[in-house]
């Protein structure tokens, strides 16, 4: 698989890395970090003085994130969460904000773009209304960083006195809606990162693992090398300070906590926090506690034993079923203060010899990777000294073909793959979940769809891919063709997809509440072509309808089926459809 500049980077001339970074800077006698309620209190220019001087003092740090649409109510939780977390002997260090998707696009196109779930900040003042709430220190992570918004995002986040501010992973992998402009994308992104590298103060760009390469990378060694790159990148490049996230995707414990010991060796800076385990939360809520302590009690001991810098954060246990409310986050909140008294007595039973032992093949696993990265990048023609080039060739090239290039695992000729030096929890998960999904399913029914040769177009409407993945993996059990449509898909290309490769039905993940807007605009696609194929839409349901007075996503399953569309809850509700569908696509009658 060779790997040639021209074939990544057609453009005959690309923006200039130190150009774009200057632009930036420049920018920072108009925006700049004054002050904030949490700086003030506290008295620290920065969040990393803050970060070191909890680790100098022990202190573990508690992360809160929150998701709500209304932006006076996640003010009123950042006043509630903080007080009530305090009365009862604990404390919030800082609060997380779910941006909405349409964040990424610039402020003047919002209002005609496909809007999510999550929370609109229309200015300045509103970033520094909510952020200035409480003496926490405020998060902005999702749909800053990495879309063509970067820029204004980042000088708004600015001027309400963050100075951790995400999220680059996402800039690597995620896609918004209608918008194609990549270059676009870089040079905003870019000259974010040289406002923030200009101010006055440690402003530190946060980059989730989880939510760029991590998410696809069969070998967790080639995460850890992500961050390796990624700091490169943000560092020697462009002259920032970069911080980095995990936790989504970390499940086995022994592989949580070696990859916390070996991210704290391999990075100078304090980390932002280490995300939830959601993935253990497949139960009620009371069930879902004993997740929420098993995942807690490893975060907490590392940050014992070797702190990062890390804030620990307690996802509400209700998180699986919907957006959790105030009451349980703080509930949350005071369960890690509780955990965190425990923790100690637990210590001696933690194997940290073997925990290291594994951490240490992680790390220089990891600098191989990110050594013969750079290194293949350069040889391929690649100017891995200008900051523009590297992110927009890397965000090109893809995470599953750099480990393909460039992992640190030896080749399998036979499998024609590379064998992970430590497999990823993502796809052992993923591998175990098709099992069980196949193991339960009518053994006669599949035998009959295996007969049928059908082929099925496979997409999600947004950015996560989980969902997606684990439908491929069983239609691929079931002896179903896949055809690839990616993540955020258009519309438009999936009904082209769907007529060009005769695909018998199309099924479709989707997680960040459009489910009925984006079936309806798919319904019209493919009827524009003639096609009256069945859709299978399974994952997050939900939408905010537009006539609610209500902020918050409802299920619209009952919606979608009356407009066509076939809800799966489960993955097995495929099953009946995929009995029922012809080898070849059905044409409707055209009006």
């Amino acid at each position: 698989m060779s790997l040639k500049r021209r074939d990544v980077l057609p453009e005959p001339e690309l923006p200039s890395g130190g150009e774009v970074l200057a632009e930036g800077a420049a920018l920072a006698g108009d925006w700049r970090v004054e002050g904030s309620a949490f700086l003030d209190y506290y008295r620290v220019p920065d969040e990393m003085t803050y970060k070191r001087q909890c680790m100098e003092s022990g202190r573990i740090m508690q992360h809160a994130h929150m998701g709500f649409r209304d932006r006076e109510k996640s003010r009123r939780a950042f006043v509630r969460i903080h007080g009530q977390v305090a009365a009862r002997g604990g404390r919030v260090d800082r609060f997380g904000l779910c941006l909405d998707w349409s964040m990424g696009f610039p402020r003047a196109e919002r209002g005609e773009r496909l809007q999510g779930t999550g929370l609109i900040l229309d200015g300045p003042e509103a970033f520094a209304d909510v952020a200035n709430a409480a003496p926490v220190a405020t998060h902005f992570g999702d749909f800053m960083l990495g879309f063509p918004a970067a820029l204004e995002n980042t000088c708004a986040a600015l001027a309400a006195g963050s100075t951790v501010i995400g999220n680059l992973g996402q800039y690597f992998t995620f896609r918004l809606p209608d918008w194609q402009d990549d270059i676009a994308a870089t040079r905003s992104t870019l000259a974010a990162i040289g406002l923030m590298a200009a101010q006055p103060v440690t402003v530190m760009v946060h980059s989730n693992l989880d939510d760029g390469f991590a998410a696809v990378f069969e070998d967790l060694s080639c995460a850890l090398g992500a961050a390796l790159i990624e700091r490169h990148i943000v560092e020697n490049l462009a002259g920032g300070t970069i911080t980095h996230c995990f936790g989504h995707h970390c499940t086995t414990p022994v592989l949580r906590l070696a990859f916390q010991r070996a991210l704290a060796r391999l990075s100078p800076n304090p980390g932002s926090m280490i995300y939830g385990n959601t993935t253990a939360y497949d139960g009620t809520p009371a069930e879902n506690y004993a997740g929420l302590g098993s995942y807690l009690m490893l975060d907490i001991a590392g940050q014992m034993t070797r702190p990062s810098g890390h804030a620990v954060n307690p996802v509400p246990v209700t998180e699986n079923e919907r957006i959790p409310e105030i009451g349980e986050i703080i509930d949350a909140q005071c369960f890690a203060r509780r955990q965190a008294e425990l923790a100690e007595g637990y210590l001696d039973v933690i194997d940290f010899a073997g925990v290291d032992s594994m951490a240490a093949r992680m790390e220089e696993a990891a600098r191989r990777f990110h050594y013969d990265t750079i290194e293949g990048l350069a040889a391929a023609g690649f100017d891995t000294e200008d900051a523009f080039e590297m992110l927009l060739a890397i965000r090109r090239i893809g995470g599953r073909r750099l480990e393909q290039l460039f992992g640190p695992g030896e080749m399998d000729l036979e499998a024609r793959c590379r064998r992970p030096v430590v497999r990823s929890d993502t796809v052992r998960e993923l591998e175990h979940q098709v099992g069980m999904h196949l193991s339960l399913m009518d053994a006669s029914a599949c035998s009959r769809i295996r007969e049928r040769a059908l082929t099925v177009l496979t997409a999600s409407t947004d950015v996560h891919e989980h969902g997606k993945r684990l439908i491929e993996g069983v239609l691929d059990g079931l002896g179903v063709s896949v055809v690839d449509g990616g993540v955020s898909a258009e519309p438009g290309d999936l009904a082209r997809l769907a007529e060009t490769r005769d695909c018998a039905g199309i099924a479709l993940s989707t997680y960040n509440g459009v489910a009925l807007t984006y079936f309806c605009r798919l319904r019209d696609e493919l009827a524009e072509r003639g096609l009256a194929i069945p859709v299978m839409m399974g994952g997050q349901l939900s939408e905010i309808p537009e006539d609610s007075g209500d902020s918050l996503p409802v299920d619209v399953g009952d919606r979608l089926t009356s407009e066509g569309a076939i809800p799966c809850r489960s993955v097995k509700d495929m099953l009946p459809v995929l009995m029922e569908l012809a080898p070849g696509r059905e044409r409707a009658s055209r009006p």
